[in-house]
């Protein structure tokens, strides 16, 4: 039910948030700092590797890995390679990712190309990419097809895999702060980095002293603690719940024996958020009022029709209201353009793409109501798709895999809505369950219908949505789900009225 792709992987770049709490307790100072602040230019870099390993709430999941040498193709350049591996149980499914990239960089850091390969449970995505001018221009390549994004580029461009290798080159100085623009591959997007050398500490966690670093990216405070050889000791993200540590090469790969015997379902234990009354048939649910906690004071939770919400002190009061079933009526052709992005095509969503057009085509049939469109489209979903925790890239990856998980059948829906004229959007949030007596993290669809956006779920086949589904966010790229980061694991939710 959990969207365990867009959770894992828009966070693991950072790997690391900020440490709340009981920071005194394992953190303490380590005196007076080096006399020269540490700083180093990548001729003379004091190391050319590291590893760690990567845990999640005290589970070892996966490890990472980072090389640095001399471009053998570019005298002037050097190359930095890195790796990730994750292996997680979810839903009594092993779950494997592999990511792997390379960038090319100038002494100073500074991007010249790029190559990234992301494998999802043997879903693929490959990004290439270098400097022209003062455009960033980058490939993409799913099953979808490939694509061509342009980036305008001001100034010099770094990528996400220089962050912990930024703060040595410019001095590991207490109180020094820098900001620059990175190309972050996860969410294909340039945007900001801020950093600052906070302080120099000791710790239980590590031997040694240690520079602590504080990053921000995307809105994510990462702090990690590096020695004076810029070696990055510890990661901490999520309030500890994320932990990655320097070590060996041998301890940090052990992670796949763990893993295999680790059987805990800790993603889901991590997520659920527990009902203090217990619905036995969500389904039959068309009115709620729920009182939520723990909601980050920037995310504003939308509201519309079906869907009301007002902040009120510290909570976030949302109010659920029925919709009526679908009613006949003529699709239409034409639209405002306030929906043309739920008409427009992508690499997530290719609406475009000829096997999706012909597959919605062949099901919609001689269909010409919107509503019959849609109940076909879910009924085809429902006997052609598996229920399934893989994550894909994009709708495609389902048409073709033939299985998925929540997010998977609401990408292949709006997909085929789209490709049939009805405007469609992606929504991300909470719905009921039964069986874990709480609420799970989710994502269904929105079409427009005869002037009325209506709630429509693939993975359940409801059209309507009960009115257990709460909406967060809208929209299908990383990019817009990235505030959901700062809600899972806090939030506290509590029925005031269900009907």
């Amino acid at each position: 039910m959990i969207s365990y792709r867009r959770f894992v992987y828009v966070i693991l770049p950072a790997l690391a948030l900020l440490f709340t709490g009981c920071a005194g307790l394992y953190f303490r100072e380590a005196g007076k700092p080096p006399d020269r602040p540490p700083q180093f230019e990548l001729v003379d870099w004091p190391y050319q590797e590291y590893w760690t390993g990567i845990v999640f709430n005290g589970a070892k999941i996966g490890f990472s890995n980072l090389v640095i040498s001399p471009s053998p193709s570019n005298p002037d350049c050097f190359d930095i390679r890195s790796e990730a591996a994750l292996r997680i149980r979810f839903l009594n499914f092993d779950k494997k990712i592999n990511l792997h990239s390379f960038d090319q960089v100038a002494k100073d850091l500074s991007l010249k190309c790029f190559e990234y390969d992301y494998d999802l449970d043997g879903n693929r995505l490959k990004l290439k990419g270098c400097l022209e001018n003062d455009h960033l221009e980058v490939d993409i390549v799913t099953q979808g097809g490939k694509r061509r994004q342009s980036l305008p580029v001001q100034g010099k461009l770094f990528t996400t895999g220089i962050i912990n290798l930024y703060p040595l080159l410019h001095g590991l100085e207490i109180g020094r702060s820098y900001v620059y623009m990175v190309y972050d591959g996860e969410t294909q997007t340039v945007s900001p980095v801020e950093q600052k050398v906070l302080s120099y500490e000791k710790s239980d966690l590590f031997a040694g002293q240690a520079f602590k670093i504080k990053t921000r990216l995307h809105g994510q405070e990462v702090n990690t603690w590096m020695d004076e050889k810029g070696r990055p000791l510890l990661e901490i993200s999520m309030g500890g719940v994320i932990i990655a540590e320097l070590e060996s090469k041998s301890t940090a790969m052990k992670y796949l024996a763990q893993a295999a015997l680790n059987k805990a379902e800790i993603m889901l234990d991590f997520s659920l958020i527990k009902s203090d009354i217990q619905i036995q048939n969500p389904s039959r649910i068309r009115h709620m009022e729920v009182a939520l906690s723990g909601i980050d004071d920037n995310l504003n939770i939308p509201s519309d029709e079906r869907q009301q919400c007002k902040r009120r002190k510290n909570q976030v009061i949302c109010r659920i209201e029925p919709q009526t079933p679908l009613k006949s009526g003529s699709t239409g052709t034409a639209h405002p353009a306030a929906l043309r992005p739920y008409l427009m095509s992508s690499y997530i969503i290719p609406s475009h793409d000829q096997k999706i057009r012909q597959t919605a085509a062949e099901i919609a049939g001689q269909a010409d109501e919107t509503d019959r469109k849609v109940l076909l489209l879910l009924e085809w979903i429902r006997k052609n798709i598996e229920q399934e925790p893989v994550d894909v890239f994009s709708a495609l990856d389902v048409l073709n895999g033939k299985k998925a998980e929540c997010q998977g059948h609401a990408f292949l829906y709006t997909a085929f809505a789209r490709a049939l004229k009805i405007p469609t959007r992606v929504a991300n949030g909470i719905v009921y369950s039964p069986q874990y007596q709480g609420f799970l993290y989710h994502t269904w669809a929105e079409s427009l219908v005869n002037g009325r956006w209506i709630a429509v779920d693939p993975t359940f086949q409801q059209v309507p949505a009960d009115a257990t589904h709460i909406k967060f966010i809208e929209g299908e790229n990383i990019s817009d789900l990235i505030p959901l980061v700062n809600l899972i694991g806090k939030i506290k939710l509590r029925i005031i009225d269900v009907d």
